[in-house]
This record gives C-alpha cells, sequence and structure tokens, in this order.
C-alpha cells in the first residue's frame, strides 16, 4: 500500500531523514520507535505532504506522493493524526468531527455514528466545546476527526503521548478496532511496549536511520531493544 525508498529530508542544511527505506502493506499495522529527535515524525508529515523531501520517492498504491498537495493526499485516502490531538477548542466535538470530513460533500450520518459507537463518550459530550474535554476525550476526537475523512491509511503521531496509563489501553484497543474493520494503521509510539505488541511489523529509527526491522513480537524480545526503548533487558 505505502512504500518508502531512500526518503531523504532535511532542515535548514540538516540532514533529519537519512534514506530510509520501509512499506506498509494493507491491512497491517505498522510502528515506527525511537527516541525524540530520530525522524519518526518527519517521516509522516513527509508522507502528507506537510515537509517537502530532499530526496527519494514514497507511493501509494504505486502512485507517487511527492510533489502532491496535503488535501490531494488526503482525498487518495490517508490521513495524520498529529501529535499533540491539535483539536480546535473553541469549536464543539461535531465541529471538529466535520471539519475532518472537509474533503467531502457526501451526507456524514453514518460516519458520525460509527465515530461516536468507537467513541461513545463523544456521543455524549457532542455539543461540548472540544477545549472543556480531558486528554484522552481530545485524543479521541483528534482520532475520530481524522476517520471522518474515510482514510484507508490512517497515520497517528505519538497517540499516547501525556495520558494515563488507563486511557492509554483504551487508545490502543480502539486502534485495534479501527484495524479491524480494515483501517491500516501507521503508528509513531514512545510507549514502545504497547506498539509492539499490537504491531505487526516494528522499525527502529535511530538519528534518521532505521537500525532494525522485524515483526512486532520479535523486536519486543529482543534484548537490544528492550533495554533502549523498554527500560529492561532479559
Amino acid at each position: 500500500m505505502l512504500k518508502i525508498e531512500d526518503l531523504r529530508v532535511s532542515y535548514g542544511g540538516i540532514e533529519a531523514v537519512k534514506g530510509i527505506s520501509f512499506t506498509v502493506e494493507e491491512g497491517q499495522i505498522v510502528t515506527l520507535i525511537g527516541a525524540n529527535g530520530a525522524g519518526k515524525s518527519t517521516t509522516l508529515r513527509t508522507v502528507v505532504g506537510l515537509v517537502k523531501a530532499a530526496g527519494g520517492s514514497i507511493t501509494y498504491n504505486d502512485e507517487q506522493l511527492i510533489g502532491l498537495s496535503t488535501d490531494q493526499i488526503v482525498k487518495k485516502g490517508i490521513t495524520l493524526v498529529p501529535e499533540g490531538r491539535r483539536v480546535f477548542p473553541d469549536l464543539t466535538v461535531l465541529e471538529n468531527l466535520k471539519i475532518g470530513a472537509y474533503t467531502r460533500n457526501d451526507d456524514l450520518t453514518e460516519d458520525l455514528e460509527w465515530i461516536y459507537s468507537l467513541f461513545p463518550r463523544l456521543k455524549e459530550r457532542h455539543w461540548q466545546r472540544a477545549g472543556t474535554l480531558s486528554g484522552g476525550e481530545q485524543q479521541m476526537l483528534a482520532v475520530g476527526r481524522a476517520l471522518m475523512s474515510r482514510p484507508k491509511l490512517l497515520m497517528m503521531d505519538e497517540p499516547s503521548l501525556g495520558l494515563a496509563p488507563l486511557i492509554v489501553q483504551d487508545i490502543f484497543s480502539i486502534i485495534q478496532e479501527i484495524n479491524r474493520q480494515g483501517v491500516t494503521i501507521l503508528l509513531i509510539e514512545q510507549n514502545a511496549n504497547m506498539a509492539l505488541r499490537i504491531a505487526e511489523v516494528g522499525h527502529v529509527l535511530e538519528t534518521g536511520r532505521i537500525t532494525l526491522s522485524g515483526a512486532g513480537k520479535d523486536l519486543l524480545s529482543n534484548e537490544a531493544v528492550r533495554a533502549a526503548y523498554l527500560g529492561k533487558s532479559k
């Protein structure tokens, strides 16, 4: 579905992504793990056209994405849930969700009901201003807003950041449910333990390079990964 080849991205002469290559197959959950500054967020932002690539190739269903606008990329079926949630605080839950469907001009009723089935708390609070929601509820709203564009590939940047452990469990359960309902997931997550437990494939990024790749369960038991990202070794 998504194929990244020799992707390079620079900021002011500093190379943030140094020729990485990986694929995301339809139906998978794939995770990128690594320390802050490793190039994970930059990679996702480049896929959706928010950052310009300095070199390499990004293809989605064999179509080149580099050079397309973010609007064009969203219309093709790729959506990003950004780090920090970034909901519109002065708009209601419902208004935020409708903004997620800005590329559409059809009826939203069925999709809203799907979002509310995934996130019942959003239905309870649909007239509430987003800025008054808890952190966990805002994260649910950010995910719901992204799903309103009917993505085939949903990319998520640190969905558990700053959330209480019980809410983190809820978010990861919902990610798995979204995947079961046919949405492919590319996930960036500092909580490497949770991410590798649900991902079929994981890639470790270090200073702009992929240094290790494998099945999520294999990386979870890899001694170097456990020592560096899980806070423990065998």
